[in-house]
């Protein structure tokens, strides 16, 4: 038989007798269930199946959504410990933080977590230490700043809604508002720590603001289309770095694939199954961004967007 052993370290050995290998357990978590993080769960199994570990084969995985809830994330990155898999792969900051605090041996590979240094995952993203490592998807403001003005110039105030207890979406202000700041634009906060809350802050925004935004949050982005169907009552214009969230009503985004975010995150846990380990893998930053925009919901906001804008988009609702 093949066994598995977590060392202390958190490296992965496999010892092989005569009789066939058991495949190796992966054990995936999230701190909500939408598109987005969906995908990226679909593109680890593609990375792992890429790097030639089939899946019943080589590989199995198991999946628990924490429900938005961080106590819940906290209960299963402990069962997940218990049952001792080769790797947690932990998508968002959040259950990547639950995981982290939850084992010092067992290897975790996060993905989807904006600022991994500052979630105090990593030491350094060159040299994470530890048992730690994953993908960064770090959000290109500055192409999201300059898309707002490119659709809409006349905006000078921008909403900002987010959930100020996810670390994520804390490190997404700051370079938003830097970003904001040298192009022009002022920032409003919008918090909402529930996603029951956030219909009830964009509508605080309503007559404040001249646009909306969103970052990769997921608080907010499982409950978008209650957010967007108040945004479009008031004609608000609403961004998002979640390019899922476009099909859903969001005006335009530029952002990641998650799958392929995925993809490369699996890659990642390939190699700490193949014997490397977490600790020596300096973190992945995503590649690549798409433009997608929704003439649907310009349509409703009475917004029609620039041609220019309408040729790059790799999608068009």
């Amino acid at each position: 038989m093949r066994r598995l052993l977590c060392t202390a370290a958190g490296s992965v050995m496999l010892l092989t007798g005569a009789a066939s290998a058991a495949p190796l357990s992966v054990d995936i978590t999230a701190i909500v269930q939408h598109p987005a993080l969906d995908a990226v769960r679909e593109g680890v199994k593609k990375g792992l199946a890429d790097a030639g570990m089939k899946e019943g084969t080589d590989v199995t995985f198991a999946f628990e959504s924490a429900q938005g809830s961080p106590a819940t994330a906290a209960q299963i990155a402990r069962k997940f410990v218990g049952e001792s898999p080769a790797a947690i792969v932990a998508i968002s900051t959040p259950s990547a933080q639950a995981a982290a605090a939850a084992t010092k041996s067992v290897p975790i590979v996060f993905s989807a977590v904006t600022d991994p240094a500052g979630a105090q995952l990593v030491k350094s993203v060159e040299k994470p230490g530890g048992n730690v490592t994953g993908v960064s998807d770090m959000l290109p403001v500055k192409d999201q700043v300059a898309l707002i003005h490119e659709i809409t110039p006349d905006v000078k105030r921008v909403g900002f809604i987010y959930n100020p207890g996810e670390a994520n979406s804390v490190s997404s202000l700051k370079a938003f508002k830097e970003a904001a700041a040298a192009s022009g634009l002022s920032v409003v906060e919008g918090p909402a720590t529930r996603s029951a809350d956030v219909q009830a802050t964009v509508r605080s925004l309503v007559g404040k603001v001249d646009a909306l935004y969103v970052p990769t949050d997921n608080t907010i982005v499982s409950a978008f289309e209650g957010a967007v169907s108040v945004a479009n009552s008031a004609k608000l214009p609403f961004y998002a770095a979640d390019t899922d969230t476009v099909k859903r009503g969001a005006l335009a985004a530029v952002g990641f694939n998650y799958f392929d975010v995925g993809v490369e995150t699996g890659q990642v846990v390939a190699k700490i199954l193949k014997g490397e380990k977490a600790g020596e893998i300096p973190v992945v930053f995503a590649k690549g961004t798409d433009l997608q925009v929704n003439k649907t919901t310009a349509a409703k906001i009475g917004l029609t967007i620039p041609e220019a804008v309408l040729g790059r988009a790799k999608v068009v609702e």
